[in-house]
């Protein structure tokens, strides 16, 4: 109940004019930037922290934090509609809401993303309010070796993302893990697999990447395919038509809960992030929903699972970094920095110290996810124009948009090769009907997982028993034996009982 009598203190200061003015300036900002790829809310409040240096700490913060989760609004927008996501977060929700803008339900996707937004958000803010230096003491057990048994039983759950054919599955799932692998070994520091090419040092930036894989290649199959690009031209779209009906609600509520939950605990998780708990939602969902075998197909609830978790991530990312002052994501950190220039010391004692900042902030949380709502769902008829431009004028529009996007990351030419690159690969897989799921979720994890195992090797001083002597961890080695064994005993069974059948 004291958290509750805080909360409310906090609802004082946040809904003062100039920090409602700062949310809504925030929520605005993240929108768009969320929309704009190859942008993303860590470089939008890099470049927007010098703008508050002379603020009210606790003003600058709610503007800073009213970016960051309304950015996992906006990256939607173009996930959607261009099949080009927003910010990396915003990855699983191409895999079935660019289906369904396809399908002529852009207007349910954008909804459904919404909608599952909100309802992550505010999972995870609840979450932050009752359960905040709680939940960062439970992130804080994690160390290497429990989050390399965490990320073993992620990449094993590749399997869920493989479709009817996994062979094509794991070809682009090793293709994921050797693309990951290129640079400077972090350990050791020697290169590998730059071929001496002084770019490929610092590795393969995950943007310019995702931008081809998913937006170039999809340039591509507009100029060879036009006639599957009818949906582009005269498509009308209204908010009213873009509602669900009460079954669509109740398909998407159970899922969004699950993602909600599921993100916000992996927001938590120190390095972790959104993009992570939107991958493990997503095939957690997959493996857990009624029509989950349909997930890639066009879902609304592949839509909600993957938009619920990384807003729920974004606010569960705000519990260690008050509670104990570590940051869960990249954006983390650059608040981290921003609350170390105001002078003040993230930890246990923040909570004591500064009572009106922290709660004022967790207050203006929830202010700022009702802006975000309202104005995502505002801008949903607007969008529309998206949809009537005809292909012929969108594929250079989207091609500009790739090479900008590629171009900002590090203002290098480099990484639009890259981007270029890969949707010249990601065409021709798309063509074979090789997934390109695997392939993101396998680099994405895999440095992460390398780093965690030379830091556990070197607690341990070689010693691999340490993934077994740690509870969490050998909990977690223990599902993920369950889940290779499981499909194995599944097909048996069916085996064993087709023939008494056939009997």
């Amino acid at each position: 109940m004291e958290n509750f009598a805080l909360l409310l203190q906090g609802f004082s200061v946040a809904l003062t004019l100039p920090n409602l003015l700062a949310a809504l300036a925030g929520a605005l900002l993240g929108l768009i930037i969320g929309a704009m790829p190859g942008i993303g809310s860590l470089a939008g409040c890099a470049l927007l922290l010098p703008l508050t240096f002379k603020m009210d700490p606790t003003t600058a913060i709610i503007m800073l934090a009213a970016i960051y989760y309304a950015n996992m609004y906006g990256g939607s927008f173009s996930a959607i509609l261009l099949n080009i996501p927003g910010d990396s977060p915003a990855i699983m929700t191409t895999l079935d809401g660019y289906p369904l803008t396809t399908q002529g339900k852009a207007g349910k996707a954008l909804f459904t993303a919404n909608t599952a937004s909100f309802i992550g958000g505010s999972i995870g803010i609840v979450l932050l309010t009752i359960l905040g230096p709680l939940v960062a003491n439970i992130g804080l057990a994690f160390g290497p070796a429990e989050m390399v048994s965490l990320l073993l039983l992620a990449l094993t759950s590749i399997g869920w993302l493989l479709g009817e054919n996994p062979l094509k599955g794991l070809v682009t799932a090793g293709l994921g893990i050797l693309l990951s692998m290129i640079g400077m070994d972090p350990t050791c520091g020697q290169a590998r697999f730059s071929f001496g090419i002084i770019d490929l040092l610092g590795g393969i930036n995950f943007i310019p990447l995702v931008i081809g894989l998913f937006g170039f290649s999809q340039v591509m199959d507009m100029l060879a395919n036009k006639q599957n690009f009818s949906f582009l031209g005269g498509t009308r779209l209204t908010l009213k038509e873009s509602l669900l009906d009460r079954t669509e609600l109740i398909r998407i509520v159970p899922t969004s809960i699950r993602g909600g939950i599921l993100g916000n605990f992996v927001g938590v998780l120190p390095g972790a992030g959104a993009t992570i708990a939107s991958f493990l939602s997503y095939m957690f969902n997959r493996r857990v929903c009624k029509n989950g075998g349909n997930f890639g197909k066009g879902m609304i609830e592949g839509v909600a699972a993957s938009e619920a978790a990384n807003n729920a991530a974004a606010a569960g990312a705000f519990a260690p970094l008050l509670s104990l002052g570590i940051p869960g994501s990249g954006t983390a950190a650059v608040l981290l920095g921003g609350l170390m220039m105001w002078g003040l010391k993230p930890g246990p004692q923040l909570f004591s110290e500064s009572p009106d900042f922290v709660w004022g902030l967790i207050a203006s949380m929830y202010v700022g996810n009702i802006m975000c709502i309202i104005i995502a769902m505002a801008v949903i008829p607007f969008l529309v124009h998206i949809l009537r431009v005809p292909s012929s004028v969108m594929a250079p529009i989207i091609t500009v948009l790739c090479i900008v996007g590629s171009y900002s990351v590090n203002n290098n030419m480099f990484d639009v090769g890259v981007m270029l690159t890969a949707g010249v690969i990601a065409y021709f897989l798309n063509l074979y009907d090789f997934s390109l799921a695997p392939l993101l979720l396998a680099f994405v994890l895999t440095p992460r997982l390398e780093q965690s195992f030379h830091q556990a090797f070197q607690i341990s001083n070689g010693n691999a028993m340490i993934f077994l002597t740690k509870p969490i961890s050998l909990a977690l080695l223990i599902a993920m034996a369950l889940f290779v064994i499981a499909p194995v005993l599944f097909k048996l069974r069916k085996n064993n009982k087709t023939p008494q059948a056939n009997e």
